[in-house]
């Protein structure tokens, strides 16, 4: 059996983010998203997922490169003097390896998040976390801790190929083998909870595109079991390149994904797309 979870992360980001994640539910194979709680077009993307209940909604715990739920007075060290996370996850991680982010804040933070979801009324099929920073020792007994209260089932692992993608810079493949590595210990961590995760992970963590050649040797050549593939699909590159300051081809992930040429590929081929809900059965 071969599963396939296409996972938009993002929902929630931008109303452009939040009509492609749509248009890839209806039009192509993707099942699955994850909602960032304190995006500024939360109340849209919930709005998509209610009048869309077969598409799985997980949630995308933020830390960085966002905007928090809490007040910024109960967060000093996760924000900016702005009232803003830090900009990157590597501006995090400088400060959270000097013991300068305050772990109780994380928690709160994210337990806000999670809140924040639930109120909303949508079930979450899993969780992830924007730039993967829940994958980092301590965040993720954090977030495990979270997800096991509130019942969720399952977590992403990302991981990543060293070779998946282009490479162009040294720093990149140091990247991918850090990430590779803390990918190993979260899942451990995640299983001695009993949280579920997929079998094998793809997608292109560097920020290129997952293009429809990307997806058609991924399909050509897809291992036994469920396999979930993070990307990041928009309806605008001008405008979501400029909004998100992340010059990533968000049209080339949603034509990927709605393209005939896919869907039919994925029926030769007997690859099912599904979302986290598969992993329970």
């Amino acid at each position: 059996m071969k599963q396939l979870i296409i996972n938009a992360d993002d929902f929630g980001r931008h109303k452009l983010i939040n009509s492609a994640v749509e248009k890839a539910f209806r039009n192509g194979c993707l099942r699955s998203t994850t909602i960032m709680a304190g995006a500024k077009y939360f109340d849209d993307a919930v709005e998509i997922a209610k009048r869309n209940p077969e598409l799985g909604v997980g949630i995308h715990f933020t830390l960085a490169n966002g905007f928090p739920v809490l007040p910024v007075e109960k967060i000093p060290t996760l924000v900016t003097p702005e009232g803003y996370f830090h900009e990157n996850y590597i501006e995090f991680i400088k400060l959270y390896v000097k013991g300068q982010i305050n772990r109780d804040e994380i928690q709160a933070e994210l337990a806000a998040q999670l809140e924040k979801v639930n109120r909303a009324g949508l079930k979450i099929t899993h969780f992830d976390s924007h730039q993967h920073l829940h994958h980092f020792p301590g965040i993720i007994s954090i977030a495990l801790k979270l997800a096991k209260a509130a019942n969720i089932p399952a977590m992403r692992v990302s991981g990543t190929k060293i070779f998946d993608g282009s490479i162009e810079s040294f720093g990149q493949i140091v990247g991918r083998l850090g990430l590779g590595s803390l990918s190993k210990f979260a899942a451990h961590s995640a299983h001695t909870k009993n949280i579920l995760t997929p079998d094998h992970f793809s997608g292109i963590v560097a920020g290129e595109a997952v293009t429809e050649k990307f997806l058609t040797k991924l399909i050509k050549n897809l291992k036994d079991g469920t396999t979930e593939v993070m990307l990041h699909p928009g309806t605008n590159n001008q405008v979501l390149q400029k909004f998100c300051a992340w010059e990533h081809d968000f049209e080339a992930e949603l034509n990927a994904v709605t393209s005939p040429k896919i869907l039919k590929l994925l029926e030769k081929e007997n690859v099912t797309a599904v979302n986290f809900n598969a992993l329970l059965k």
